[in-house]
């Protein structure tokens, strides 16, 4: 018996039409959700008509935007949140209010009512959190100090969409809503959110336990789509958005070490919804509202991208950061959001809004959707203009003061888990360096170490003047934002040609570009992954630690190369082996009084008489160096010896007098 099936009919139509419109974008170098919108305009309502139920096809995208917001509250703990709560609290709420304020202002001079344009405000304030962080993710940029205030505000803007929500009866003007009834019904929901937030954290971690014990990958998947679609089920039974109570679960299950796990089994699910839900929007689009009306459509596209970008700017300004991370975080919210398509069919049927208005809004969100891959792939260029333009600095910026005096010092950018860990060894070493942090708190945690640090951004050339890198031996740039890497490589090495650059990366991909511009080794996270994981599993394997070091400094002169390839070598691993098995090395310090002190290598005969071999020495605070046979040893000589036990030894007695 044939059964008729017309979502399944649908989906299938969605993926054979969206497969080669996708592949022609990535040929092109355009984002794939510009290809996801474009096929749902050519097989939607104004274009093939080939959909049977539009409205199934924006249930499905309304499960995409669920498992976005899920996985963005998997990588964001309650920690990373109330670290963020400046960005959220007053960023988003700065932005949220001068938005609605201002537009209220223009539109009523453009003849609306103030609630109507209120109302408009409402759709104008908020962006659109699916296409941001899909880009943020795909760009890698969502941990980067402006891809923090994007996701910041961003957060708050969902917030806001239930309590705008419950506002549109009073805007519609309905007999028996009072702005105390709202604020009650407000109350309640935000109450609710609280319960969930506590009982998820004492249910989810229990049930977790038990589902992982049970080693399947089914298990956990199924748990996973269960916590999140049956907390965004409670939000919504409590007045909330379904995106909302995602994002609580994933926020609860962020504390768990699985995590990772989790996010990784979701993303193929969370990437197939969120296609479908680009393509939902591109078939809202009625060519006809645009053409008659393209004059008005372009002139709101300009007004609501300059505008957003402006008010946007001036709040994250206001919350203390920088002028090239206020604004390229800015331009990254400079379209209409998904939640505004809902806030905008619920107006026009309140009857708020009549039909025209409708249709010209949404030509211009949809545009201003499309053109956001283009304006945050430009935006940190952007900034670095802006702030260039307007003078490089903040007023609440402290000046900079160097601490470090001596030439040939160590300039380190960015005091996260590298950059304390470098400072560490250098200390030990006696090594001068000079920290630049832009962070406060790191600011703060690393003047409470007695560090010399300076407060700035390390692409201005005026905080790497004054950390001295004109006078500086290296440049270690260890902070994950790509785009201020570059630029402060570019800069440190307009500054100092002579300067020597280490920068971190995470992919190997991203090699090649590095050393064009000039950086001389560049540590990538991936790479450095791969070297651990085998040097681990020759370990268990009990191959000897000077082999398995031979093998890893094998590997890194290879430049990243033998990882595909065989290892370049005459000689059999197993007769490496055991010729470094042979041998071992040894740090001696020359003390007072021994018997090798006023003598050379060369007359203590040291080759000769035991079979070691004198590699380096360090004397003092100097830089070790490779000796001759007619270095002199001194008290308090370190030197480093290369031989088997036996000899080193012998060496031993003689430099130590015993």
């Amino acid at each position: 018996m044939h059964v008729e099936i017309p979502l399944l009919k649908d989906l299938v139509i969605l993926l054979a039409v969206s497969l080669p419109i996708v592949m022609a974008c990535s040929r092109l170098k355009l984002p794939t959700l510009i290809g996801f919108m474009v096929t749902g305009f050519v097989i939607g309502p104004a274009g093939l008509k080939v959909i049977g139920d539009p409205h199934a096809v924006e249930l499905l995208a309304e499960v995409g935007v669920v498992l976005l917001l899920f996985t963005v509250g998997l990588e964001f703990s309650l920690k990373k949140l109330a670290a963020m709560k400046n960005l959220v609290l007053v960023g988003g709420g700065l932005q949220v209010l001068l938005t609605v304020g201002v537009t209220a202002l223009v539109t009523r001079g453009l003849g609306f009512t103030w609630r109507q344009g209120v109302f408009i405000g409402f759709l104008v304030a908020l962006s659109s959190t699916a296409i941001v962080l899909k880009t943020y993710l795909d760009r890698a940029e969502s941990d980067t100090p402006y891809g923090r205030v994007g996701v910041g505000v961003l957060l708050f803007q969902d917030l806001c969409v239930v309590p705008m929500m419950l506002f549109l009866p009073l805007l519609a003007g309905k007999e028996g809503v009072t702005p105390l009834g709202l604020l009650k019904t407000l109350g309640i929901a935000a109450g609710a959110v609280a319960l969930i937030i506590v009982t998820a954290q004492r249910v989810f971690p229990a049930i977790l336990a038990r589902v992982v014990a049970l080693r399947s990958r089914e298990a956990l998947v199924g748990f996973a789509v269960l916590a999140c679609l049956g907390t965004a089920l409670l939000t919504a039974q409590a007045g909330l958005s379904l995106a909302l109570g995602a994002f609580v679960a994933g926020i609860v299950l962020s504390e768990s070490e699985f995590s990772h796990q989790i996010v990784s089994d979701i993303l193929p699910f969370r990437d197939i919804f969120n296609g479908i839900f680009f393509i939902s929007v591109g078939m809202l689009l009625a060519p006809t509202a645009l053409t008659s009306s393209l004059g008005t459509v372009l002139g709101l596209v300009a007004v609501l991208i300059l505008g957003k970008a402006l008010l946007a700017f001036l709040a994250a300004a206001a919350t203390g950061q920088k002028t090239r991370i206020a604004f390229t975080g800015a331009l990254a919210l400079a379209q209409i959001g998904e939640f505004s398509f809902i806030l905008l069919k619920s107006g026009v049927e309140e009857g708020i809004l009549n039909e025209r208005v409708y249709q010209i809004f949404l030509a211009g969100s949809i545009i201003t959707m499309i053109a956001t891959p283009f304006l945050m792939a430009a935006a940190p260029k952007l900034g670095y203009a802006l702030q260039a333009a307007l003078g490089g600095g903040s007023a609440k910026d402290p000046d900079p003061v160097l601490n470090v005096k001596a030439a040939g010092h160590v300039v380190i950018a960015g005091f996260g888990l590298n950059g304390k860990n470098l400072a560490r060894v250098l200390k030990a070493a006696g090594i001068a360096y000079q920290i630049i942090e832009l962070n406060a708190r790191s600011i703060r945690e690393a003047r409470d170490r007695n560090e010399s640090v300076i407060f700035g951004d390390c692409t201005q050339r005026e905080v790497l003047h004054a950390a001295g890198i004109e006078h500086a031996r290296v440049l270690v740039v260890a902070i994950s934002d790509a785009a201020a890497t570059r630029r402060t490589a570019a800069v440190a090495r307009e500054l100092n040609p002579n300067l020597h650059i280490i920068v971190r990366t995470r992919f190997i991909s991203e090699m090649e570009e590095l050393h064009r511009m000039g950086i001389d080794q560049v540590i990538p996270e991936e790479f450095e992954t791969s070297l651990e994981i085998f040097s681990r599993v020759l370990r268990r394997f009990g191959v000897s630690r000077h082999f398995i070091r031979n093998q890893v400094e094998a590997v890194r002169n290879e430049r990243y190369r033998f990882l595909n390839d065989e290892a370049p070598s005459n000689v059999s691993f197993r007769e490496l082996a055991t010729v470094l098995e042979e041998n071992a090395s040894a740090c001696l310090r020359v003390p007072d009084g021994s018997p090798a002190i006023g003598h050379s290598i060369g007359d203590l005969n040291i080759r000769k008489n035991t079979g070691v071999t004198v590699i380096a020495v360090r004397r003092g605070d100097q830089p070790a160096i490779t000796p001759t046979a007619d270095f002199i040893f001194e008290p308090g000589d370190v030197a480093v010896l290369l031989g088997n036990p036996e000899q080193i030894e012998k060496v031993a007695d003689q430099l130590m007098g015993e």
